[in-house]
């Protein structure tokens, strides 16, 4: 039995709409490829580059809950404002994140992380000792590896202690492309 599209996006929405998902997501196009961006009801839980979605989805079913379910919706605010950044219109997100699942010093390290101003730079180093933990710069690499919300908790703004790109989950051309856009960087030519 096929089911129609028309009918699909009904039940998708339905589903949002009575509160029946434990994580919504939808794949946003951006200037640094496509995005998976996922939510749960405490706030945005999941940014990932050049998502896989079968996969993606049991991560976030392993993770949250098992009702996950592409649905568009619940993402339009995470949408909008990832439009508004890209655009140049947006300098400071706006949405609550979910990191239930961050350690306590993880999350110590992201909380840090959201506070670096829109197009500054800061170091592996900088952020540990802002943390609690002045030597634990390699454990905030791994963290920003490891980042579930890349660009609204700005890890591509953080570099070596001599100021070199390093280590990017997105890889260093869209680190490099989004300190750019931020104005942290000078375009190559």
């Amino acid at each position: 039995m096929t089911v129609s599209p028309e009918l699909d996006a009904r039940f998708r929405e339905a589903a949002a709409a009575e509160g029946l998902l434990d994580v919504a997501y939808d794949l946003v196009d951006t200037p640094v490829g496509q995005l998976l961006v996922a939510v749960t009801d405490r706030g945005l839980c999941e940014v990932s580059f050049d998502p896989e979605p079968e996969r993606e989805v049991e991560t976030l079913a392993r993770t949250f809950g098992a009702r996950v379910l592409r649905s568009p919706r619940p993402t339009d605010e995470a949408r909008r404002q990832l439009d508004e950044y890209f655009a140049g219109e947006r300098q400071r997100f706006d949405l609550p994140v979910d990191l239930r699942l961050a350690r306590e010093f993880a999350g110590a390290v992201l909380k840090e992380l959201a506070r670096v101003p829109y197009g500054q730079l800061t170091t592996y180093g900088t952020l540990a000792a802002k943390a609690g933990r002045p030597r634990a710069a390699r454990a905030v690499g791994t963290i920003m590896n490891r980042n579930p919300v890349p660009i609204v908790l700005p890890c591509h703004r953080v570099v070596g202690s001599t100021g070199a790109l390093t280590g990017y989950g997105g890889g260093l051309d869209r680190k490099r492309t989004l300190l750019e856009l931020e104005g942290a960087l000078s375009p190559l030519t």
